[in-house]
């Protein structure tokens, strides 16, 4: 499996940004898609989370203003962020899940820099 991220970019505080994961390989093995963020001096955190059967979850700091969703079409995670403050400043990661005891992909970060 391979991930492909895209959409991250400078915005406003308020504003709102789209994060893409496009996934291609052994799309058959994922078992859930995740995004992770790490801000400097911080350790890598869980936002988001989507299984495959579509069961959503998200970190507290985000319930509310994030949503992932997910295109089976086209093989592709979102993460539609909304009211974006300074806090959510970070580079975000997604993540595949995968079954089989294989271990987990990760896509190359995006920056998000939350700024006015």
């Amino acid at each position: 499996v391979q991930l492909q991220a895209s959409g991250g970019g400078l915005v406003q505080p308020g504003g709102s940004l789209r994060l893409s994961c496009a996934a291609s390989g052994s799309i058959f093995t994922i078992n859930a898609m995740r995004w992770f963020r790490q801000a400097p001096g911080n350790e890598r955190e869980l936002v988001a989370a989507i299984t495959r059967d579509g069961v959503t979850n998200y970190a507290d700091s985000v319930k509310g203003r994030f949503t992932i969703s997910r295109d089976n079409a086209k093989n592709t995670v979102y993460l539609r962020m909304n009211s974006l403050e300074p806090e959510d400043t970070a580079v975000y990661y997604c993540n595949a899940d995968r079954r089989y005891g294989l271990s987990g992909v990760w896509g190359q970060g995006t920056q998000v820099t939350v700024s006015s």
